[in-house]
């Protein structure tokens, strides 16, 4: 099948022009020369991509296709499906990675002739790495056929950025194209996750150069936890989804050092884990899970006399805790297993003998609170349980440690999805855990208010055995104690007499002004002002501006997303005097950057308009984008959000000199508003305190 056959669709234009979805619409509407449809249907239609290609170079749209653009829509567009063409790819890298000879004699030739050659080939390469038994099934010569264009594309992006970073960047864009269809679990939480899985004592978890292991993930999903493992000696995995199932053996194939047999045995299988083990008589020096939450169906009935469940069988509702003991069944004596877990696990009376059971025998180890946006479902703080498989001449552990990462100690930092300080919550509970986790330790741990404590066991052993960590929990000194509500008064006092000589004198009415009016798009074509739309990509420790911290005044507190290929994009960092404007939302919002938040990049959701100093002046521009009719007018309304376009945006016409008069007004107007946004935040803040002060004793009546 010839390269023509690729198919794109609307939103697959929008990326390769880099505009938004509804420019694609408007030029399908106004150019009669536009490509037409080959495939889709009416409301989602596809084009072929040669003729969007060819149509964007000739409107001046498009210079070049990036190549890893080029394959994303060769993926995407595939006969049989995106994950058909990912499986073939990822077989194909495997095969320009381990057999660089190899590849280049099969692409030698003519199309029909490679699909006819490449089964062999790939065969020798799948079986040295998986062996007999494997997730990753040959494809035929018929199957391949169509994806040989695909197959080359992904190797020339192969030889610009490596086998295993081109697959990484495809699989993502599969996930991020199917975000309701797979359970993911961040890198950060995967990380985490791998360090605490480290055996007792290993000075490597503190470092993260974690030590050789042999791994079991049973609901293995996309594979981001045994890829967070490093140097492992052996790696086992199951999945229930075939599909993904192969996926995720190709991106721990590719993942692994070295070529061919070099990389860890690696044991990809395809199964219900619950109901067919496929590794019954494995152990395994630590098991890592992220479980399917709140199944009801997870066969229940049919194992009810099953010999894992050896703390005892689990209720219909509790199928986490049928996870958890089949972790602990698969780990060796002293081996470590670490599940996520739904908060309600650590509660529930229908598990409470179970948990009473982990216990008493020594086997949970510690139960971790996490902030919310951990992982999905991001409304709510999971916990992560650490288990450890005792041993036969073993004395039950006397203490649980319990750990509150949702306030980590470093008090202030951004929560919520995609906000979080991964590093302060990584510091806090790895403290906590290497410090708990000690063999012989004799030392009682040092209990930390509000953030980690050594339960003794028979503290929990009561009816309900409740596991929550906050339960268990010394609180915070009220505020930080009396002495820093002291301080927060202080601010606040000084904050408070700022706004009374910041507010602003009465207003002078006036004849309304008759002015000529421009638009912030013919400014841009003018060249005034530079547009553009911020893409979420960050550059190294830059810090990112969110949508939340324009709206809240917050400095930038996002953090730019782990790359797993080549770059998205190229990040957009900010300039003293960029004017930023949210997309969502309607609101009458816009925001000077001054020198502190230079530098950072720009967020999702966001524009920026980057005004000529010698013909804009940025306060005038940025308070004029601030009035409410101004705003209204830009604005289009989607059934569920409002969205602003700033190129509707008007400003008068002035002369420079008169737009700095109204720009140091706007800028002592946002000051009076910074200076009510402080005192609130500090108001809040001391009135929580002395509320906390005075319930937990720490601070007196008057």
């Amino acid at each position: 099948m010839p390269d023509d056959s690729t198919e794109v669709t609307a939103a697959g234009i929008a990326r390769l022009a880099g505009v938004g979805r509804a420019a694609v619409s408007n030029w399908r509407r106004r150019h009669a020369d536009f490509p037409k449809p080959v495939g889709g249907t009416e409301a989602s239609p596809s084009f072929a991509l040669p003729e969007v290609e060819q149509w964007l170079r000739h409107q001046g749209k498009l210079a070049e296709v990036p190549l890893r653009e080029r394959v994303w829509q060769q993926v995407a567009g595939h006969p049989d499906g995106a994950v058909t063409a990912l499986v073939h790819a990822g077989c194909a890298l495997l095969l320009v990675r381990d057999r660089p000879t190899a590849w280049l004699e099969i692409t030698a030739v003519s199309d029909a002739r490679m699909a006819g050659v490449l089964p062999g080939a790939l065969d020798h390469v799948l079986a040295d790495r998986f062996g007999p038994e494997r997730s990753v099934h040959t494809p035929t010569a018929s199957a391949l056929l169509p994806s040989v264009p695909l197959l080359r594309a992904a190797a020339e992006l192969a030889a610009e950025t490596g086998a295993r970073q081109a697959f990484d960047f495809l699989f993502g864009r599969q996930l991020d194209a199917n975000p309701r269809q797979y359970t993911l679990t961040p890198p950060g939480l995967a990380e985490l996750m791998a360090d605490l899985a480290q055996p007792a004592g290993d000075a490597t978890r503190r470092s993260g150069r974690q030590g050789s292991l042999t791994v079991l993930d049973p609901a293995a999903g996309t594979g981001a936890l045994l890829c967070a493992v490093a140097r492992p000696t052996a790696l086992h995995a199951q999945e229930t989804d075939p599909d993904l199932a192969a996926l995720t053996a190709l991106r721990l194939a590719l993942q692994s050092t070295g070529s061919g047999a070099a990389g860890p045995p690696l044991a990809v299988r395809t199964g219900d884990t619950l109901r067919d083990d496929a590794f019954p008589r494995l152990t395994v020096d630590a098991v890592l899970c992220h479980p399917p939450f709140n199944e009801r169906n997870w066969g229940h009935a049919e194992l009810a006399y099953d010999p894992r469940w050896e703390y005892g069988f689990p209720a219909r509702t509790e199928s986490e805790l049928a996870w958890v003991q089949h972790a602990l069944a698969h780990l060796r004596e002293g081996g470590t297993a670490v599940l996520l877990m739904p908060p309600a696990a650590a509660s529930r009376r229908s598990g409470r003998r179970i948990r009473a059971d982990l216990l008493r025998r020594g086997a949970l180890r510690a139960v971790i609170a996490l902030p919310a946006g951990a992982a999905p479902p991001y409304g709510i703080p999971l916990h992560i349980w650490v288990l450890r498989k005792p041993g036969a001449e073993q004395s039950p552990a006397p203490e649980l440690l319990v750990v509150d990462a949702a306030e980590p100690e470093t008090a202030g930092a951004p929560s919520g999805r995609d906000r979080l300080d991964w590093p302060a919550v990584r510091g806090a509970v790895l403290d906590a855990w290497t410090t708990f986790d000690v063999p012989g330790r004799r030392e009682p741990l040092e209990e930390r208010p509000g953030t980690s404590r050594a339960v003794p066991v028979i503290e929990l052993l009561d009816d309900d055995v409740d596991l929550a960590p906050a339960r268990h929990l010394p609180p915070r000194a009220a505020g930080g104690g009396a002495a820093e509500l002291v301080r927060v008064r202080g601010r606040l006092e000084e904050t408070l007499k700022l706004t009374a000589r910041l507010t602003p004198r009465p207003a002078v009415p006036c004849e309304p002004a008759r002015r000529p009016f421009t638009t912030v798009g013919e400014l841009a074509r003018a060249g005034a002002l530079h547009l553009r739309t911020g893409t979420g990509a960050g550059s190294g420790t830059a810090p990112v501006l969110t949508e939340h911290d324009v709206l809240a005044g917050t400095a930038p507190s996002g953090t730019p997303p782990v790359p797993s290929g080549p770059p998205g994009g190229e990040p957009l960092l900010l300039e003293p005097g960029d004017v930023i404007v949210p997309v969502l939302g309607g609101g009458s919002v816009a925001r000077v950057v001054d020198d502190a938040t230079a530098g950072a990049a720009l967020g999702r959701n966001l524009q920026l308009l980057r005004p000529d100093p010698a013909a804009l002046d940025p306060w005038f521009l940025a308070g004029f984008l601030r009035g409410t009719a101004n705003s209204r007018q830009a604005s289009s309304y989607a059934s569920t959000a409002t969205r602003l376009d700033a190129r509707r945006l008007q400003v008068p016409r002035l002369p420079l000199a008169e737009q700095q008069r109204y720009g140091a007004q706007f800028s002592a107007l946002a000051a009076f508003e910074d200076a009510l946004r402080t005192a609130g935040r500090l108001g809040g803040q001391l009135v929580q305190g002395m509320y906390d002060g005075l319930t937990d004793g720490s601070v007196a009546p008057e």
